[in-house]
């Protein structure tokens, strides 16, 4: 999988599979079909909104354990197994809902996720958010009908036949090229040489790309090296933003951590940003779940904050199967796997499910997906104006303000990548 980032971020996946039995080769075309949502409702969107952000917190849950950095986008992630899920039956599939929390009524789950693809992709003048899903077919290999026209009615998936067994570099490399063309060149080699192989017979891939604008942008004019504490004896010199104006943030300090959302322009995306003590990362990565983002966010209101934000760029690549059977779907992964929703015959299984994303955050605003509300406006005499300045390791996600939903999240461990 992979991922992106001026203001933002890039997300990719891809999930390949290789067939472990022996199918009769048929000439295969497929063609591309448009999305269709018929069927949704808003419990069916929401139940999926839930679904994703469930599964956001357990895999970085586990991602957390290794040190440094942490980026990801928990929505590319789910999107790019979805698709695998359309395929999986028996306890294949069981395994794969009980991870991803898909509701099971397919016509719940396919207009629900249709109903979300259309929406992120709308054009906003504000800012710039772009998902992205392709079907890469082994030519020659029966797929079911059924299973392409699902992909390509539901996820927005145009399904193009390659040759993996005879020309795999050429097939690696068209793979790549879709890939760039969707991160913005970000990610130019999602399947390095010698990924794919002659056993590939499938490959899917998502992509995820967000540049928006701060509501309140930061004057490049104060920005300055600072400390960064990445831990309590160990300070490093980063550039740090400031944004001390009578600007207001929806911000709280609840069990000591202090939380601030920041909208990008347009205010349907945001960046939640969760700052513990010095030395607290760990009790906060243990605290958070959807419940209590919820509680605190319930929590926070408009006031104004002074802002010390550090700039920091960085990539991060992930390759999740072992994440994954640790989360509790190692079938998928074995010769017992049974994904005879996509071929009718149980000779496929999970080759290998990778994930790469690059973000980007300065004075400008960020390259990734999130949004929220927050108001502008002049403060009056009162309290002392509370300081958010993030010098240790925080959080943080980009979400979609209107649904809460977490199209991108992470750990900044070290500004400097």
């Amino acid at each position: 999988m992979k991922r992106l980032g001026l203001l933002g971020g890039v997300v990719c996946v891809g999930v390949f599979f290789w067939q472990c039995g022996m199918s009769n080769p048929i000439n295969h075309t497929v063609s591309g079909l448009r999305m269709d949502e018929r069927g949704v409702t808003p419990a069916g969107i929401d139940a999926v909104v839930q679904a994703n952000n469930q599964f956001a917190w357990d895999v970085y849950d586990v991602l957390k354990q290794e040190p440094g950095n942490v980026f990801l986008s928990p929505y590319s992630i789910s999107t790019a197994l979805a698709m695998v899920y359309e395929g999986a039956r028996g306890q294949t599939a069981d395994e794969m809902a009980n991870v991803f929390y898909f509701p099971t009524d397919e016509v719940t789950r396919r207009a629900a996720f249709s109903a979300l693809y259309n929406e992120l992709n709308e054009e906003d003048a504000a800012h710039v958010l772009q998902v992205a899903n392709a079907l890469w077919a082994q030519k020659e290999y029966v797929f079911l009908e059924t299973y392409i026209n699902t992909l390509q009615n539901h996820y927005a998936a145009r399904a193009t036949n390659l040759d993996f067994i005879h020309a795999t570099e050429d097939a690696r490399k068209t793979i790549n090229t879709w890939v760039a063309g969707h991160t913005n060149n970000k990610i130019k080699d999602l399947f390095p040489r010698g990924s794919l192989n002659d056993l590939t017979r499938l490959v899917l891939t998502n992509a995820v790309y967000f540049k928006g604008e701060w509501l309140a942008k930061f004057d490049k004019g104060k920005t300055r090296d600072e400390a960064f504490y990445v831990h309590s004896n160990n300070a490093v010199q980063v550039p740090t933003m400031r944004l001390t104006d009578d600007v207001r943030f929806k911000y709280a300090e609840i069990e000591g951590v202090q939380v601030l959302e920041m909208p990008y322009k347009g205010e349907a995306l945001s960046m939640v940003l969760f700052l513990p003590a010095q030395d607290g990362m760990a009790d906060l990565e243990d605290a958070l779940s959807v419940e209590k983002i919820k509680e605190w966010q319930n929590q926070m209101y408009q006031q104004r904050v002074d802002v010390f934000l550090p700039k920091f760029t960085f990539q991060t690549k992930y390759t999740l199967n072992g994440t994954l059977q640790k989360m509790g779907m190692p079938t998928a992964f074995s010769s017992s796997a049974d994904f005879s929703g996509m071929d009718g015959t149980q000779d496929l299984l999970i080759q290998t499910v990778v994930h790469q994303a690059f973000v980007e955050v300065n004075e400008e605003g960020t390259e990734a997906t999130a949004a929220t509300g927050v108001s502008v406006g002049v403060t009056s005499v009162g309290p002392s104006v509370p300081e958010f300045r993030a010098d240790r390791p925080f959080l943080f996600v980009i979400q979609d303000v209107a649904r809460g939903h977490i199209l991108f999240m992470g750990r900044v461990a070290d500004p400097r990548g």
